[in-house]
């Protein structure tokens, strides 16, 4: 696993480099959390010797995604337990917030974060991404991480710690771990902590503060909510099994809900489109769905714009030109018509392969 996810490489023009928001992608999947950039040149071929601007080995493995703010790149990965044979002390375990110079890949800091409380053993599903899954956040003041069950952290631009704020310690059902990363809203930190606390949390970002917090048995909900805008109104948006909830940012209140039928876990982030949110997962059966947005309480079944079987257990699609996006977890590259929900192409992928020789 070292060699998979010890090493943070940079090709030239990649996508997370080139935006429309100032060459910034400062959360998750992006400003907008769409994944989707407007203007970009990106290689298509790349190796040790094409198309490579710089490498950094990390000093341990992570699965979260790098962001970009300025000349700075920052990402997250941990180590002391279950990072390499014969680390089996999980009160070795330590994160790191990693800071790289955007230009050459040089480290310019590394903030160690020891861990706050005991973790689910790295055994089973958690192998699959370990300890530092949830990608960091930047509003060019400062770094926000989530740390699963050492909390959610802020840190100066220098790497300085400025505060540390427990979500919760406790364990889903599955004990996967988790995985949503942070957003931030006006001057509050929202943090997805389902696996820790069955809680969404609202965190004031300049004190570390609880501002308000969403509590509830909501399932296994993986993925990292948004904020969509609706007739300028700001809604928190999330995937739950069996909903989808439109909630008031500032407060943490429901506002509105519908009801999707996707069952057991939903992994996948959701995907905004205007007017519209595409929902995919599920468990054991996988589907997807459009949801119009908009209206209070139940929105009934008039908002269930379409409802398929083509869908994902895992990776987030993404949405472009009117069509949607995925390579699933059957290694079939995937297009959806977002109008319709219909196949527009479902094509075995061929980029390579892992464990056991199947396509990924």
């Amino acid at each position: 696993m070292k060699s998979l996810c010890c090493a943070l490489t940079l090709a030239l023009a990649t996508p997370m480099l080139l935006t429309a928001a100032g060459n910034d992608w400062p959360r998750f999947l992006g400003p907008t959390g769409a994944a989707v950039v407007t203007e970009s040149k990106v290689p298509l071929k790349w190796s040790d010797t094409e198309n490579l601007l710089w490498k950094a080995d990390m000093p341990g493995p992570g699965a979260s995604s790098p962001i970009v703010f300025g000349d700075k790149v920052f990402v997250t990965c941990w180590t002391g337990y279950g990072d390499q044979p014969g680390a089996n002390d999980m009160r070795q375990l330590v994160r790191h917030l990693i800071c790289l110079n955007r230009a050459d890949g040089k480290v310019l800091w590394d903030a160690k974060v020891p861990s706050a409380a005991p973790e689910d053993a790295f055994q089973g599903f958690i192998t699959e991404h370990g300890y530092a899954t949830h990608t960091p956040l930047t509003d060019g003041e400062h770094v926000y991480v989530f740390f699963g069950k050492s909390g959610a952290l802020a840190f100066d631009m220098q790497g300085k710690q400025l505060w540390q704020t427990s979500c919760g310690t406790s364990s889903g059902q599955r004990r996967w771990g988790s995985a949503a990363s942070p957003i931030v809203h006006g001057n509050l930190l929202i943090v997805n902590a389902n696996d820790e606390s069955q809680t969404i949390f609202g965190i004031d970002k300049t004190t570390g503060k609880i501002v308000w917090k969403a509590e509830g048995d909501f399932g296994m909900a993986y993925g990292t909510p948004n904020i969509l805008k609706r007739e300028g109104v700001d809604d928190l948006v999330i995937a739950v099994p069996q909903e989808l909830w439109g909630m008031n940012p500032d407060t943490g209140k429901l506002r509105w809900y519908a009801t999707h039928g996707l069952s057991g876990n939903v992994s996948p982030c959701l995907v905004p489109g205007g007017d519209t949110v595409y929902v995919f997962g599920g468990f054991p059966a996988t589907r997807s769905t459009a949801i119009k947005l908009g209206g209070k309480g139940d929105l009934g079944t008039k908002a269930i714009l379409w409802d398929s079987s083509s869908s994902s257990y895992v990776p987030t699609p993404i949405l472009k030109g009117g069509y949607l996006y995925v390579i699933n977890d059957q290694g079939f590259a995937l297009c959806i018509d977002a109008k319709t929900g219909k196949d527009v192409y479902r094509e075995r992928a061929t980029m390579g392969s892992r464990g056991g020789g199947k396509p990924f």
